[in-house]
């Protein structure tokens, strides 16, 4: 191959835009014995590269079975939390339950009169506004 080819061709691949044959041809000039001495720099390179792929992992993988442990534990735990929160919650009874029907119309009854005194004393207090004005006005 010629030596100005080679050339180019490095650059080429430093730059990254080479095609997958000039890759191949670049590394069979390095395979060789006979490199021209200003490119011996990148003989290792391209002889490591070289070397790597015939490189071959022998070990056997350990494969572990996956557990779905943590899954159901999950759900299992979601499932008490559920439980929990429903029988824990205070019941709520209605308060007709509590109180006779008596007791709730004693109840109102005396809500209604304690109304209506109250109206009675608002009327009362502005009697006496009223009064107040007028004293004033005698008074100064």
């Amino acid at each position: 191959m010629e030596l100005d080819n080679i050339d180019k061709l490095v650059e080429k691949y430093f730059e990254a835009t080479t095609t997958v044959a000039e890759e191949k041809a670049i590394k069979a000039y390095f395979a060789n014995e006979e490199v021209a001495p200003h490119l011996e720099k990148y003989t290792p390179m391209f002889a490591h590269f070289a070397n790597t792929r015939k490189e071959e992992y022998t070990k056997p993988l350990p494969i572990k079975a996956k557990r779905n442990k943590p899954m159901w534990l999950s759900i299992a735990a979601a499932v008490v939390l559920l439980f929990g929160v429903y029988f824990l919650q205070p019941k709520n009874e209605s308060l007709e339950n509590e109180y006779t029907q008596e007791e709730i119309a004693a109840a109102q009854e005396a809500f209604e009169l304690l109304a209506l005194n109250f109206n009675k004393g608002s009327k009362q207090i502005t009697y006496l506004g009223e009064f107040e004005k007028n004293t004033n006005k005698f008074l100064k």
